[in-house]
């Protein structure tokens, strides 16, 4: 991350992240599931494959396995063999050939399959052509992976691909860290439930699900979200209840320092701030603290401010509680097709942002308030204290696929 000058009291974005980092709990517990239920599991053990695979010399198509040595006494060659997949073949007879499917075992003494286009049969002979190369289409055992190969590394977040590999080497179950619990708390009496009519000075609340869904898709267990109205015994009452239930707490709104920002005093007095104010843009009020031992990461209450500091902020910190071992998103080097002139000259900006025929674009309204801005992204562009982008500029864009995940 850029390093820049700062206020009093605000910190540099990368500092942050390594505060978060160091302070993150020891890895979740292991359990064992099925492979079939182990998607979206973050892998706590390296797995060695306990077989060959393939375990066996296959042919790779449908078609004729020979010895090649045999074809220098003629090219028309008996059938002696039909071998579908999953059969047990005989050893190949001198002078002869065998039948095999893709997949079938090769027959011992075979060193060669022509495919079945290339070959005319007949009257249980077949002619086969010229240029037969010894070890043509056969798949050699152990080809894929050899008995006591690495498989899958610890720290991944297993995905169906993965779970196929897994199932390729006979593995029924997975060691995998137990789901993470996160309390989801949302503030604010101004917040009303989508379906319900809004009062005068109301909005619905967007935070809750949003995040809900964000820690839904990083695989952890969301317990909420819940609201909490804007006083301070309410506050504790519930900060002290989520400490009891959950891992991690996370808030949305309330770490400000207006009169009605419950969150911060109430962490306060039931166990402390550990970071607050971060030079990010949207997002400057991110808190991190512990209600008792329980960690809490304190989103903003803008909409846009809170989807941007989960992504930069809180992910990463929930990813290394998982046991994950890669969490950031690449930045690839884009051209702008915007202006940007009046950049923050002490925070780092991350800009909703698009790729439209192969140059970048931004949302016209970047509020912290606007979620118009997040919903039509699908990146984001980091922006260096005090830099101003023209046209055609080469900026440094993050897709919003590699940090939802």
């Amino acid at each position: 991350m850029t390093h820049c000058s700062h206020t009093p009291g605000m910190i540099r974005l990368d500092q942050a992240l390594e505060r978060l980092l160091q302070a993150c709990p020891d890895c979740l517990e292991v359990e064992f599931v099925p492979v079939t239920q182990a998607l979206g599991r973050v892998l706590a053990e390296e797995v060695a494959s306990p077989i060959a695979v393939p375990a066996y010399d296959n042919s790779a198509m449908d078609g004729y396995a020979l010895r090649v040595a045999d074809l220098a006494a003629g090219r028309r060659l008996p059938v002696a063999q039909w071998i579908p997949a999953g059969k047990n073949p005989e050893p190949l007879a001198s002078g002869s050939v065998a039948r095999v499917f893709t997949g079938a075992p090769i027959p011992p003494g075979a060193d060669a399959v022509v495919m079945q286009e290339r070959c005319v049969e007949a009257d249980g002979m077949v002619e086969l052509p010229e240029g037969i190369a010894l070890g043509e289409h056969i798949r050699c055992a152990g080809e894929d992976v050899q008995v006591g190969d690495v498989v899958l590394q610890e720290g991944v977040r297993l995905r169906p691909q993965d779970l196929g590999m897994a199932a390729s080497v006979g593995l029924a179950e997975l060691p995998v860290r137990r789901r993470l619990k996160v309390a989801l708390l949302t503030t604010g009496d101004e917040l009303a439930q989508p379906g319900e009519a809004l009062r005068p000075g109301q909005i619905y609340d967007s935070n809750g699900p949003m995040i809900a869904a964000l820690l839904a898709q990083l695989g952890c267990e969301c317990i909420g979200p819940r609201g909490l109205p804007d006083d301070a015994a309410a506050t504790r009452a519930a900060l002290a209840q989520a400490a009891e239930e959950a891992d991690v707490i996370v808030t949305t709104g309330g770490v400000s320092v207006g009169e009605e920002d419950h969150i911060r005093p109430a962490v306060e007095a039931l166990g402390s701030i550990d970071m607050w104010r971060v030079a990010i843009k949207p997002g400057k009020p991110f808190a991190f603290g512990r209600v008792g031992d329980t960690p809490l990461l304190g989103l903003p209450g803008n909409p846009s401010s809170s989807f941007v500091t989960f992504l930069i902020l809180a992910r990463p910190f929930l990813c290394r509680m998982q046991g994950r071992h890669a969490w950031a998103g690449p930045e690839f080097l884009l051209t702008a097709a915007f202006k940007h002139d009046r950049p923050d000259p002490k925070r780092e900006e991350f800009l909703r942002a698009r790729l439209t025929q192969g140059v970048v674009e931004i949302y016209p309204h970047q509020g912290s308030g606007v979620l118009s801005s997040a919903a039509w992204a699908h990146g984001l562009v980091r922006v260096a204290p005090g830099r101003k982008i023209q046209p055609r500029d080469v900026v440094p864009y993050i897709p919003l696929s590699h940090l939802l995940s």
